[in-house]
């Protein structure tokens, strides 16, 4: 199964979701990550976490959801809607789901704000995806609509495993 996290940019929501998915995942599961209007490049401060964290990033590139190696399954956009910011709509016949988080990127401040911007960024992505991958997969592959309702209140996940109000 292949899981594309998608965003605007594609250089520092997205690129933390793939590379935390990848290097939490089962066999058998991968993800990809792209935007509707890619940078180019990779946010330095994102890939610099990620080692900080031990979570490799090597071979990955910003790119346009038009150049992606394999069709995705599950699409998840991680643009902040409720920030203003557009999420690209995937257009394909994918199960489809939406986990708003707040660019660390756009963070203004002192360097130690905008190192917690990032880190909460990364924490909220990576209890997400732990969230997803505790699902019982191999039985809601099968069952479509449970598996979207299951994604889309892990989406829900705010800070490090709490359901946000």
């Amino acid at each position: 199964m292949n899981v594309l996290f998608l965003c605007t940019g594609n250089s520092c929501r997205s690129l933390i979701g793939e590379a935390v998915f990848n290097h939490l995942a089962p066999n058998g599961w991968h993800a990809i990550s792209a935007g509707s209007q890619p940078t180019g490049k990779l946010n330095e401060r994102a890939l610099a976490l990620l080692a900080g964290k031990g979570i490799a990033t090597g071979g990955y590139h910003s790119k346009s959801w038009d150049d992606l190696p394999v069709t995705p399954d599950i699409v998840v956009t991680v643009c902040a809607s409720a920030a203003g910011e557009t999420c690209p709509a995937y257009l394909g016949p994918v199960l489809r789901t939406h986990w708003g988080v707040d660019d660390p990127s756009h963070v203004v401040g002192t360097e130690e704000e905008i190192q917690a911007a990032f880190e909460t960024a990364y924490a909220i992505l990576r209890a997400r995806i732990e969230a997803f991958l505790a699902l019982p997969l191999d039985e809601l592959a099968g069952e479509r609509a449970r598996l979207k309702a299951e994604l889309d209140r892990i989406g829900r996940i705010g800070r490090i495993g709490q359901l946000a109000a």
